[in-house]
């Protein structure tokens, strides 16, 4: 065949073909991108003198961070403990203020609080400090690749240069295919009856990955081959490396692909790419020859060998000394025991970052933006959650399988949610109860209903006397609506704060009653929950159907001291360079009734000393001084209980899908589940500020202001300025005996 035919069917074909893939190869690089995932992270862990803090909680929120037991504790990531003693060597993360720098804390820990906190480095008192955060999910868009951006200056130079030393030492000069390098490995695996060598550049070894597919055809190695050619002429080594150091698959855990240094680094070793040691270094350059085949965790013999190999060319490049190759060598594989692409650990709370993100982030930009979304979840008080539900729907016993439950639990000021579960299968995707299970709250509303009340201070107190009498009132069907007590019995005139304490559905109807039930309904409906109040008196006992997100909205208003204080589990999001995008903050509510709510506080902390919720104390858990209510729907088929400490406020519902009765009742169901999760959980007890508050000595017949001598003489509390001034004294036989004195 003539030259000039051949020439003429290279050109013909060549040129116009080259055309094509450069167009190709620009398009995708020009604009090189990634869809990467976005992270959600719990809330950092606050460290503070005074602040409540057990060994227990510390250990979870060590272990939810990843971070490893190392007796030095100086690597960042790392922790030593004697006795009471941590010490802990903080990684350095970016938060939503900024990026916080590595730190040595030295805390201990006594009776349940942080006892001291110091730079373990330089023994300095520390005011504050935090940890950084637990991953806990990852939102991935239509490709399930976990990855995170970075530049070279990023990274180890000992991984920069040793990548290359590796995979290809004449990376710098060739021009994207280097027949040198394919003659050398094909003479290395002939000699070692095996491949042990690659020949492809790091430019083709790119170009497999971004364009081409894992075959062997010869089609296949000359477009890679071609490609290589176009992108060396058109981009500049520094690109080229850096788009590799970002692309190249280094792990598999479940459906996600593990791709670039930065994101296997975290995955491998639950560390930042930049603080890795050199043998570390050297087992994720040796995992770009197979991650599968050299996976640690799979095949740690056949991976410590071929990280020992891999830190032999370090040596033999003259990348570490003799010195640094005989230390890096005699240590153990330092990967974690589990991969760190945690991507729905706890669905109920990431159904609910889900819903207050919407509005500013449509699914598809969480799943491929690289954000990073500051969560209020606390690891530790989920854990513990979930195990609280766990023990107690335990013990109900087999008789009690169908029986469900959702959980709540807040930060006690802030409204900041710690935990959620939605179901008793408390990692299950799917039916989320705490936020969907609209169910009849039952004596849960009390409180509001006294609420109302004590607002009115000029007519209403703790002491007033509010009849628990039968009520019958007809209904549009013709029938009669006639509550009774939940033991049957008609207690006649009663305080109101007895009324409370005692759960009286008789007294707390007549008083509902007389403030009118509009008050009642139109108190919960300034809440906007987005739901429908019922509008009869059947409100005045619970007859409103909220779920346990809405009762913890409610419940808020008194752990606030009287603020309304939306609920959130968002604290802000961060774009992929570190930038903060968006924060979330709270405005509470203006405090129009701050001191009404410290009276109904005031109540509910007796409920759970001497009333429905006294199991309380009787756990051992009466030092927490902790205000409650429990609550039971009719026929006992759904047993609720809100409380709250000076740190906490937790609400737990116990009842059945299918709405049979479970015969459980407040405090046999819901409390339990209460009183076994802040069994555990670091709290600070209630302290019901006094502001705002008189007390006043009152006689149980007509309740009239009198002496503390006096025979059945109690003490309540009163809004300032509108305790009872008429007095009524008591005779000598009615003074109370000074040594059998009354406890109350």
């Amino acid at each position: 065949m003539p030259l000039f035919v051949v020439i003429g069917a290279v050109l013909g074909f060549g040129v116009p073909y080259g055309v094509y893939l450069d167009q190709q190869v620009r398009a995708r690089f020009d604009d090189l991108s990634w869809q990467i995932p976005s992270r959600v992270i719990a809330r950092p862990l606050e460290l503070a003198p005074g602040a409540a803090l057990t060994a227990e909680a510390l250990l979870l929120e060590l272990e939810a961070s990843r971070y490893a037991v190392d007796a030095e504790a100086r690597t960042p990531g790392t922790y030593a403990r004697a006795g009471s003693r941590f010490v802990i060597a903080r990684r350095a993360f970016t938060g939503l203020e900024g990026r916080n720098a590595p730190l040595r804390i030295a805390l201990t820990l006594e009776n349940g609080r942080v006892a001291a906190l110091v730079n373990a480095d330089d023994g300095q008192p520390l005011s504050r400090a935090q940890l950084d955060p637990a991953r806990i999910a990852t939102l991935y868009g239509a490709e399930q690749e976990e990855r995170r951006i970075v530049q070279l200056e990023q990274l180890p130079p000992l991984l920069v240069m040793g990548l290359q030393a590796v995979e290809d030492r004449d990376f710098k000069n060739h021009r994207g295919v280097d027949v040198v390098a394919i003659l050398r490995a094909t003479w290395a695996n002939l000699t070692a009856g095996r491949v042990v060598q690659g020949g492809s550049t790091l430019t083709q070894q790119l170009v497999k990955n971004l364009f081409l597919d894992s075959g062997q055809s010869f089609v296949r190695k000359f477009n890679e081959a071609f490609i290589a050619l176009i992108i060396e002429y058109r981009y500049d080594k520094r690109r080229i490396l850096e788009a590799y150091c970002n692309e190249i698959f280094l792990g598999q855990q479940g459906g996600q692909a593990v791709h670039g240094f930065a994101a296997a680094s975290e995955f491998w070793f639950g560390r930042d790419v930049a603080t890795l040691p050199p043998h570390d270094v050297a087992m994720l350059v040796g995992l770009v020859q197979g991650a599968s085949w050299y996976d640690p965790r799979r095949n740690p013999q056949r991976a410590l060998a071929q990280r020992n190999r891999v830190l032999g060319q370090f040596f033999e490049t003259g990348l570490i000394d003799a010195r640094a190759l005989e230390a890096a060598r005699a240590r153990p594989l330092g990967v974690a025991a589990a991969g760190a692409l945690p991507r729905n650990r706890f669905p109920a709370f990431l159904d609910l970052v889900r819903t207050q993100l919407r509005s500013d982030y449509p699914d598809t930009e969480l799943g491929t933006a690289g954000l990073v979304v500051h969560t209020t979840l606390s690891p530790s008080a989920q854990l513990f959650a979930e195990q609280a539900m766990t023990r107690a729907l335990s013990g109900l016993g087999a008789r009690d399988a169908a029986v469900e439950s959702a959980l709540v639990l807040t930060d006690a000021r802030s409204g900041e949610v710690e935990a959620i579960i939605g179901g008793r299968s408390t990692d299950a995707q799917g039916f989320n109860r705490a936020l969907e299970a609209r169910r009849p709250i039952g004596s849960l509303v009390k409180p509001f209903v006294y609420l109302v009340a004590l607002a009115q201070p000029q007519r209403y107190s703790l002491a007033s006397i509010v009849e628990d009498a039968p009520v019958a009132l007809p209904q549009r069907d013709g029938s009669t609506w006639m509550p009774k007590n939940a033991d049957g019995n008609v207690n006649g005139r009663v305080f109101v704060l007895d009324a409370l304490v005692g759960s009286l559905n008789l007294a707390t109807v007549q008083l509902g009653l007389r403030l009118g039930v509009d008050k009642v309904r139109g108190l919960l409906q300034s809440f906007n929950l987005g739901r429908d109040i019922n509008p009869n008196p059947s409100l005045l006992l619970g007859a409103v159907d909220l779920s346990p997100f809405d009762v913890a909205q409610l419940y808020q208003y008194f752990a606030a001291d009287g603020h309304a204080v939306p609920l959130r589990a968002v604290r802000g999001v961060v774009d992929a360079k570190g930038r903060t995008l968006t924060r979330y903050g709270t405005t509470p509510g203006t405090g129009d009734y701050v001191v009404p709510s410290r009276l109904v506080a005031l109540a509910m902390q007796q409920v759970v000393e001497r009333g429905t919720a006294r199991s309380i104390v009787a756990a051992g858990l009466g030092p927490l001084a902790a205000a409650g209510k429990t609550g039971t729907s009719d026929t006992q088929r759904d047993s609720w209980f809100a409380g709250y400490t000076g740190s906490h406020l937790g609400v737990v519902w116990v009842g059945r899908d299918d709405n049979k009765p479970t015969a459980l009742f407040g405090s046999t169901g819901a409390l339990r589940i209460w009183i076994e999760l802040f069994s555990r959980l670091p709290n600070l007890p209630l302290v019901v500020p006094q502001d705002g508050i008189e007390r006043a000595w009152i006689e149980p017949a007509m309740g009239k202001r009198t002496d503390e001598v006096c025979e059945g003489s109690r003490e309540f509390p009163f809004v300032a300025g509108y305790a009872p001034r008429d007095k009524e004294g008591c005779p000598m036989d009615k003074l109370r005996s000074w040594f059998g004195r009354d406890g109350e």
